[in-house]
């Protein structure tokens, strides 16, 4: 069905930004560890998902999207603590909510 403009079930955007209703906007950076000050539990329930140099990453661990970096998993390497190995790449970074 095609929508049209006064179609009932087209989404409810604001004018001004373009956004969505109900739209979150994406922390500058995030992180999955629990015992960083950038992790955001609620938020990673929801789903995030990483476009980084325009390709989805599953493996992120960290994202700062200011400074135009991640920090990608290694494999299933992990350090003494348990924690998983990282390597931090610079690029594009998009986040966004699957």
């Amino acid at each position: 069905m095609k929508q049209g403009f006064l179609d009932k079930d087209a989404p409810m955007t604001d004018e001004k930004t373009g956004k969505k209703a109900g739209d979150v906007t994406m922390p500058d950076r995030l992180s999955t560890n629990p015992a960083s000050p950038f992790h955001n539990a609620e938020l990673l329930e929801r789903g995030v998902g990483v476009l980084f140099n325009g390709v989805d990453r599953n493996n992120v661990e960290e994202y700062c999207v200011s400074e135009g970096w991640v920090k990608l998993a290694v494999g299933k390497t992990v350090d003494r603590h348990g924690n998983a190995m990282t390597v931090k790449y610079k690029g594009k970074v998009e986040p966004y909510l699957r």
